[in-house]
């Protein structure tokens, strides 16, 4: 097995370390934040720091990058408080992946890339169109990430759109069933399988699967 140490990263050529570091911690969920600013119209971009926060509350965050160059869904977020959190699907990665590209603040990602801008129930910031599942966030907070100058930013969810299909009857979502993708590192895209789902685990009881021969998938 490969040992590396702290030395040896900082001494790693950038984009080797870039790649290594980013792809070391594992599977990331891959989603399009959109948004729309006040007078340029809307913005969408991949992202693959979007975590759950909590459910009751339900919340949502995500990892924003140093604010030393423009960051134009961050800015739009500030301005206008709204944004949507898009799963990005097996058909549509190369489009997804295409909204990371460095365009002008005036240009929308939308235009050059194919995806298709999708207004919901008056809510302000755009959804992604081609999107199976799709939620509708609203800005609550930001936390500092002093060590490297990023920010926790934190969404309520307000709005939540899905496929009924493929939900369960005790509300988990098969998002298997929706081709909902992940990221693996910066650039990599992967079709997750699921294995199993386990009952909740408490100490001194057996190990028990949704999935046995006596229960239903459904």
């Amino acid at each position: 097995m490969k040992h590396v140490n702290a030395s040896d990263i900082e001494g790693m050529e950038k984009i080797f370390r870039l790649n290594l570091i980013n792809s070391i911690s594992g599977y990331k969920s891959a989603n399009l934040i959109a948004t729309k600013s006040k007078e340029k119209g809307a913005n969408v971009a991949v992202f693959s720091s979007v975590t759950h926060l909590g459910s009751d509350p339900a919340l949502i965050g995500f990892i924003t990058r140093p604010t030393t160059v423009p960051r134009n869904t961050y800015k739009n977020i500030k301005d206008t408080k709204y944004f949507t959190v898009n799963h990005i699907h097996q058909d549509m990665i190369a489009k997804a992946h295409q909204t990371a590209a460095k365009y002008d603040e005036e240009i929308s990602e939308f235009t050059k890339t194919g995806l298709e801008e999708e207004y919901l129930d008056e809510f302000f910031a755009p959804y992604v169109k081609q999107c199976a599942v799709k939620i509708g966030c609203e800005y609550v907070n930001e936390y500092e990430i002093k060590e490297n100058g990023t920010a926790l930013v934190i969404g309520a969810i307000k709005h939540v759109y899905f496929d009924e299909s493929i939900q369960t009857p005790d509300g988990w979502l098969r998002l298997e069933d929706a081709g909902t993708v992940t990221i693996n590192g910066l650039d990599g895209y992967a079709l997750p399988t699921l294995l199993d789902r386990f009952h909740y685990a408490r100490p001194g009881q057996e190990i028990k699967s949704f999935f046995d021969k006596n229960e239903s998938r459904d």
